[in-house]
């Protein structure tokens, strides 16, 4: 059985790998070296510096391992190579309205780079999952936790 393949644009595979390169590269080195001045101090048991940097490391091992199966199974997708541009697929950055005529603009991105602040969801997110291969004029309901919302897409671009 295969592992599954997560989708992820170019950007947000860099910002992983740039976070698995600081981890990595930087912060670990420094936490083993406070861990290693901390146990030369003797009684580890009330040594704070000792218990809170093996603390410490293990978060870091911890989120280098997620970093790497993620990069590992990530499927790098450009978005300005899409095909069909007159639907919105993953990379797509559509402009919708709802009932009210309020505008919304989203943008379909990997889970991993998904940021609802800067309009950035994720590919397995409602919205998402309900705009998938919608084209311009086309009325989408999402079921949102307030309720069944419609939304109609105006526009749909590609970067």
């Amino acid at each position: 059985m295969s592992a599954p393949s997560y989708p992820i644009t170019p950007g947000g595979y860099a910002a992983l790998k740039a976070r698995y390169d600081h981890l990595l590269g930087k912060e670990r080195p420094e936490i083993v070296e406070i861990v290693s001045w901390a146990a030369g101090n003797g009684d580890r048991s009330e040594n704070g510096d000792y218990l809170y940097g093996r603390k410490r490391m293990r978060e870091i091992d911890r989120e280098l391992a997620h970093l790497a199966r993620r990069m590992k199974h990530a499927r790098v997708i450009d978005p300005a190579e899409q095909p069909d541009k007159d639907r919105a697929f993953f990379g797509a950055t559509v402009t919708l309205a709802d009932e009210d005529d309020e505008e919304k603009v989203v943008t379909l991105v990997g889970d991993d780079e998904q940021d609802a602040s800067a309009g950035k969801i994720g590919w397995s997110s409602p919205m998402a999952r309900a705009l998938k291969g919608a084209a311009v004029g086309d009325l989408r309901s999402v079921r949102l936790p307030s309720g069944e919302k419609e939304w109609e897409v105006l526009a749909i671009r590609y970067a």
